[in-house]
């Protein structure tokens, strides 16, 4: 599957682990495509953010067992990737929050 560099990201997800490794480590969380690899993702973020990208690793998470009343199913699992970036370089995605 072909996959363009605006496919890969799909969102920043906003949690406390993630602002806390944003703020501590330099690094940040992203909701990626469940097809992208290490190396499209680190294309993405430097084509779309303008950053220098040290590092990424991925994170895949099941879906989580959901029941309502007799029926059940699975919730879906996503994809994560968290980006280091190298030293001196920065990206904000809520400017002035």
């Amino acid at each position: 599957m072909n996959l363009t560099i605006y496919d890969v990201i799909k969102r920043p997800l906003f949690t406390e682990k993630g602002h806390f490794i944003k703020e501590r480590e330099n690094k940040i969380l992203l909701e990626v495509h469940p097809e992208a690899n290490k190396i499209m993702i680190k294309r993405a973020v430097e084509e779309l953010f303008k950053v220098k990208v040290e590092k990424v690793n991925i994170i895949n998470t099941k879906g989580k067992l959901r029941r309502r009343g007799r029926y059940e199913g699975f919730s879906s699992g996503i994809k994560k990737a968290i980006v280091t970036l190298k030293p001196g370089e920065k990206l904000d995605f809520i400017e002035g929050a």
